[in-house]
């Protein structure tokens, strides 16, 4: 008897604007809002600019390439799913567009880690062909 391994939770996309991130992922390219009227980039996505307060945005691709900001190393699996990925890094990613983003940092040695450690998006397919936006360490 093969014992099914656990799905991976997938994002919450209560929100139409939420949903409209996530379905933008799936083709593999990481896209954030612009606002179009001053042109500050937008995550978490939202209805209106915190700078100006317009309403207009356009989905625009990101460069994929950041830094890291913030991380932490964890060693107990919250979610059955992760088991088997422990020890893995959550990471605060700033990227080229000035944005910060909560992700994986994925390849790389928990040890390895430094403060504005260039990364790269990858793509880490989490099942049911769900696409979470995720990083590596940037190769030069």
């Amino acid at each position: 008897m093969e014992i099914e391994q656990p799905k991976y939770p997938q994002p919450a996309t209560v929100d139409p604007i939420d949903a409209e991130f996530w379905k933008l992922c799936q083709d593999g390219v990481l896209r954030f809002q612009q606002c179009s009227s001053c042109g500050t980039w937008r995550f978490l996505p939202r209805y209106m600019c915190a700078k100006c307060s317009s309403p207009d945005y356009e989905w625009k691709a990101s460069s994929g390439r950041g830094r890291i900001f913030s991380w932490t190393v964890t060693y107990q699996p919250f979610h059955p799913a992760f088991a088997g990925d422990v020890p893995y890094i959550a990471a605060v990613v700033e990227l080229e567009e000035g944005v910060r983003m909560a992700t994986r940092l994925l390849d790389c040695d928990p040890e390895a880690v430094t403060l504005d450690m260039p990364v790269a998006l990858v793509f880490k397919d989490i099942g049911d062909g769900f696409k979470l936006p995720c990083f590596k360490p940037a190769t030069k």
